[in-house]
């Protein structure tokens, strides 16, 4: 199977990639087109963001947290689609070290292994012909990387993109559009990146003006016509369940949840249960597990710690059957959650854990762990891989460690998770167990 492709990346974060991403994905699903979007990476809020654009659910691929097999079976999702539009994340080239994985985690990574062109997106602001010096230097760096063209964005001026152009053209590179600056063109962000896409006011409407604003400023067909790929095996398949009926929270406080699991545990045959602790819901009676994925719980600590129904209705479910929380559902499972006002709210106390937004500290980066004690269906010794991004600080944690948590560089983790009786908890997000 092999649907052509392109990886949209940049030399680096923030240069408008996202903007391009939304804007192409819609504008090729409004020209008849079923368009497969995928993120590059752990990034677990694009992904919806990709959806809302072209109707079709993406997903994440990670040369670090997962196997070739279960890359390759993720690729297949595009079977029926016309084309592939991949988003990278940071920079083109960056990632980490590959101890225990499989690459480094980079876009380039992913688009050399599936044969998808990159098209570089440039902020060409403060630069000129300058700006082919780093097109060229990404466009070389590696010579079996496809390499497409670029952008040109936040351009000044028709003579500032006359420049740029001629700077591209001598160096041999092609130039795919060049987009003027807009500063009304932007979504909105917090601290783990853009805000989620359910919260946006009026989304669909600020993806119209992307797409509208690359029809303007891109030359589409050229871009169409420079997709590739190259034909993939079967894969290994997606993940298995957990259980067999999973109670899932699902509201503006969890949501981080990667989209390729729940595919898998779906096509498994497991039911998945959603329910809402925001509006106060109970996880269903009949559960087999609850699983309360991360999310931003610290912006509502208040309503969760008032959600009384939703919190008896856990702790029911506990006495008998497993629990497992992600970050902000690990931080829920807990005694307490302190807001970055300071104020202390009481959470489910399944678990001695205490956490505090008051004191700031960023935790980011991809996570091995091997478990010490089970997870739902996960059994102790179980090797996972996943990823860490939250501004949490723990200040009690008197349980037992879940796991043995190491970064990609294969150092210990102090933040290893806990458990006490069948609830367990992390703060790292599952990507994949390791086969």
């Amino acid at each position: 199977m092999s649907v052509p492709g392109l990886m949209i990346a940049a030399p680096a974060s923030g240069t408008g990639k996202t903007t391009v991403m939304l804007g192409l994905l819609r504008a090729l699903s409004e020209d008849g087109l079923t368009v497969q979007p995928y993120k590059s990476g752990p990034d677990y809020i694009d992904p919806a963001f990709h959806r809302a654009a072209c109707g079709r659910a993406s997903f994440n691929l990670d040369s670090w947290a997962m196997a070739p097999g279960l890359i390759d079976a993720i690729a297949g999702e595009a079977a029926g689609a016309d084309i592939v539009i991949a988003e990278g994340s940071m920079g083109l080239y960056d990632g980490v070290a590959s101890i225990g994985g499989t690459g480094h985690g980079a876009s380039a990574d992913i688009a050399k292994r599936m044969g998808w062109p990159v098209v570089l997106v440039i902020d060409v602001s403060g630069q000129a012909q300058s700006a082919a010096a780093t097109a060229l230097g990404f466009a070389s760096f590696d010579p079996d990387l496809p390499f497409a063209g670029v952008i040109l964005n936040r351009v000044a001026s028709p003579r500032h993109e006359r420049l740029a152009r001629r700077g591209m053209e001598a160096a041999g590179i092609r130039v795919l559009g060049a987009l003027p600056r807009r500063g009304d063109l932007t979504l909105p962000e917090r601290h783990l990146g853009l805000v989620q896409a359910v919260e946006h006011p009026d989304l669909d409407r600020a993806i119209a003006d992307y797409a509208a604003f690359l029809r303007a400023h891109a030359d589409l067909e050229a871009i169409r016509q420079a997709a590739q790929g190259r034909a993939l095996g079967q894969g290994d398949g997606l993940p298995l369940p957990p259980a067999q009926r999973i109670a899932l929270a699902r509201d503006e406080a969890f949501s981080f949840t990667y989209p390729h699991l729940l595919e898998g545990w779906q096509r498994a045959g497991a039911e998945i249960l959603p329910f809402s602790p925001l509006a106060d819901e109970a996880p269903a009676a009949d559960a087999d597990l609850v699983w309360l994925p991360g999310g931003y719980p610290e912006l509502h600590a208040g309503r969760i710690a008032a959600a009384s129904h939703f919190l008896a209705g856990l702790c029911r479910h506990a006495q008998s059957r497993p629990v497992h929380g992600e970050c902000g559902g690990y931080m829920v499972l807990g005694e307490a959650l302190i807001d970055k006002a300071g104020e202390r709210h009481a959470m489910a106390g399944l678990l001695g854990l205490v956490t505090s937004y008051a004191q700031r500290r960023m935790h980011l980066g991809y996570r091995h762990a091997a478990l010490l004690a089970p997870v739902a269906g996960m059994a102790a010794g179980t090797a996972l891989r996943g990823h860490e991004f939250h501004y949490s600080t723990i200040i009690d944690q008197p349980d037992a460690p879940l796991a043995h948590v190491t970064d990609a560089d294969g150092v210990a983790v102090p933040e290893t998770g806990s458990h006490r009786d069948q609830v367990t908890g992390t703060f790292f997000h599952m990507i994949a167990p390791v086969r």
